[in-house]
């Protein structure tokens, strides 16, 4: 079996299985020259052959134990109906969802014909992984959880304290829960459409997780991904799900126990063992090295390196070498290279 797939089958697998968020992309100058000759981002994600193109770049150059549907959270309410641009320098940029009738103009009957292309990339990345040499590699499908998916459409983009969704979620609860609803299930529709096509496991992306008091973290970070996993584990059952509630902070046991997800992912600022250890012991712990240490390179990565893995060697339970965050734009490709070979010689 896969290392990834043992791993998140509940197998202590060492050397860790490894793979980093964000490792198809800007800081590539193969994916650079892709991205050149495509007019926006969202043709790229919507373009099969391209975005299959990316997804197996870092297969290619580094060998990851894993390989990473491209494609971007903000997809979902792309298919949904609902505005979404990325602007040079900008990031992404929503029409502000605040009322009603916002809510009710979202479509879930548009979502399978509008995320067709994504199903075609995963296709041709399971073919591509098969033909080019990668059976160990495994092929993750990936959603944006719904409390962060949210985020960016109430806010209209980026934030840097999310007020508008706290509020909505304060003030106008049966509001917030209609859109959570509908975010939920049309998560579930896109997720096993993935699974169909050929991904062998998930992830959920929760990135703003951490904004949330402890009560609304429960309702609108674990209800949510806990009805996912219900789901998708009764229509494919054996197909592993990764969670990513970053920021939790020991609200990650928490979630951990009640969605039943096979791992979760850690932030840089989690402490392994100690969350780790308010997890089930067959949950996988994925983390969490600091992207800018990954930039850095060198001594300072070598030690944030050694530090990650000797916390978790002994620590007899499935881990999951990754970042905290994904790679960031400036990451030198060879500091990549560097990493796996540290991760890989780990004894």
């Amino acid at each position: 079996m896969k290392p990834l797939l043992r791993t998140l089958g509940g197998e202590a697998v060492w050397p860790p299985p490894v793979w980093l968020m964000r490792q198809a992309g800007r800081y590539l100058p193969e994916y650079r020259a892709v991205r050149a000759g495509v007019k926006d981002f969202i043709a790229l994600c919507t373009t099969p052959e391209l975005a299959a193109e990316v997804t197996l770049q870092p297969i290619r150059r580094y060998g990851f134990d894993a390989a990473i549907l491209f494609s971007d959270i903000l997809i979902l309410p792309w298919a949904l109906g609902h505005g979404l641009e990325f602007r040079e320098g900008e990031g992404p940029v929503l029409p502000k969802l605040h009322d009603e009738a916002g809510v009710a103009a979202l479509d879930p009957s548009r979502v399978a014909d509008r995320v067709a292309p994504v199903m075609e990339t995963v296709r041709l990345v399971r073919t591509g992984l098969a033909t080019e040499g990668f059976a160990d590699t495994t092929l993750i499908g990936f959603a944006g959880a719904p409390f962060t998916v949210a985020c960016y459409m109430i806010e209209g983009g980026g934030s840097k304290d999310f007020a508008n969704i706290r509020g909505m979620a304060y003030a106008q609860p049966a509001l917030f829960q209609r859109l959570m609803d509908t975010l939920t299930d049309a998560s579930i529709e896109y997720l096993s459409a993935q699974v169909t096509a050929g991904a062998e496991a998930l992830m959920l992306f929760d990135s703003w997780a951490g904004v949330l008091s402890p009560r609304l973290f429960r309702a609108h970070v674990i209800e949510p991904a806990k009805r996912i996993v219900a789901a998708l584990n009764q229509r494919h059952p054996g197909v592993p799900i990764i969670g990513f509630p970053r920021l939790a902070a020991t609200l990650a046991g928490d979630y951990a126990a009640a969605t039943r997800v096979n791992g979760v992912g850690l932030d840089t600022a989690a402490d392994l063992p100690r969350i780790a250890a308010m997890m089930p012991p067959s949950t996988a712990v994925q983390g969490n090295l600091d992207p800018l240490a990954l930039v850095a390179g060198g001594a300072a990565m070598a030690a944030e390196t050694a530090a990650i893995l000797d916390a978790m060697r002994h620590a007899e339970r499935p881990f999951i070498f990754n970042l905290g965050h994904g790679i960031v734009p400036q990451t030198p490709p060879e500091h990549v290279a560097a990493l796996l070979r540290l991760v890989r010689a780990a004894s």
